[in-house]
């Protein structure tokens, strides 16, 4: 199993939402950056990932989702009525990616950006290098247990 990091806005697809979606799971789409989309061509049912509120004002770490599906072609990309829409990606030849996630739970309390940044064990985390805005990262497994131990009990 491999862990991530997904990065959502709040105002835009919060954990709230896929909590409450049928089966507690949905599809994370409108990746558009290369890197992040190569990771998620990487994603296998069963890793886990943080879910992570981002611009909001107090970005963190809000709960545990898991991969419930694999890479499949990001069809907001075909969609002209879409603020995904990529004229140059199709059917036939996806330039993008998504995947489904399942809602596990929530944290007991956010874990948020400036506490991770004070965690030693997390200098060398995707998320606190300087110059990374990537919205899906891969978290290392030694991360992962430094970020559930900071979880508020």
């Amino acid at each position: 199993m491999r862990y991530w990091l997904m990065k959502s806005e709040p105002s835009t697809y919060g954990i709230d939402q896929l909590a409450a979606a049928r089966r507690k799971t949905d599809h994370w789409d409108g990746i558009r950056n290369y890197q992040a989309r190569n990771f998620m061509r990487e994603m296998k049912v069963g890793d886990q990932a943080f879910f992570y509120h981002s611009n909001c004002a107090e970005p963190g770490v809000i709960g545990i989702v898991e991969i419930a599906r694999e890479h499949y072609p990001d069809f907001t990309a075909f969609d002209p009525k879409s603020s995904y829409y990529d004229a140059k990606s199709s059917a036939s030849n996806p330039r993008w990616y998504m995947v489904d996630v399942r809602f596990v739970r929530k944290m007991k309390g956010a874990i948020l950006l400036s506490e991770i940044k004070q965690n030693p064990l997390l200098k060398e985390l995707r998320l606190v290098r300087r110059g990374n805005r990537l919205s899906v990262m891969p978290v290392t497994a030694k991360e992962w247990k430094a970020i559930i131990r900071m979880e508020k009990r």
